[in-house]
């Protein structure tokens, strides 16, 4: 295995999901490198139908801690970023339906970006759940067509969250079931 590879393999392992953030700010220039890694994500028929917010703001967040049941953490994250569907995009014969897809790509080159740059990070849905993207939408003013997938807080980790070993050789199965 080359070096290149060892590398990658160990962000996969051990990337986590951190909920506990010290309250340090997060540079807007590093939510930026985030969202370069988000669109360097694969997407069907290389349409890309999606469209990112990144949030500083210590009361927009706290607004959205506030009305979102699973993101209390943004109370002390750096930033965040939202991960958008955008229906503007023709996705083009037989791809109508995979936007999601896309962003749920996007959201994890997000995930592991972060932790390459020695930043926690944690993914909560908002898509499908029409409560939690009917709320982002209101707050930050989203156009009836963006649809906000997921959103992403992002912070410097206390180091309470560790990585967890996932791997479940049952759910592997060769050549058949």
């Amino acid at each position: 295995m080359n070096g290149n590879a060892e590398i990658v393999l160990e962000a996969i392992f051990q990337r986590r999901s951190v909920r506990n953030f010290t309250g340090g700010c997060v540079d807007p220039s590093v939510l930026v490198t985030l969202m370069k890694a988000a669109m360097a994500a694969p997407s069907a028929r290389n349409r890309q139908p999606w469209a990112f917010i990144a949030i500083t703001e210590r009361n927009t967040m706290n607004t959205l801690a506030n009305g979102l049941p699973y993101t209390k953490m943004l109370y002390k994250a750096g930033g965040a970023v939202i991960v958008c569907g955008d229906s503007t995009v023709d996705l083009q014969q037989g791809a109508t339906d995979l936007w999601y897809q896309d962003a749920a790509a996007a959201s994890q080159n997000i995930l592991l970006a972060a932790h390459a740059l020695g930043l926690g990070a944690v993914w909560s849905a908002l898509y499908p759940y029409e409560d939690r993207s009917g709320l982002v939408s209101r707050i930050l003013g989203l156009p009836s067509f963006i649809t906000p997938f997921s959103i992403i807080p992002v912070g410097y980790p206390t180091g309470e969250d560790l990585p967890k070993d996932k791997f479940r050789s049952d759910r592997i199965h060769w050549e058949k079931w």
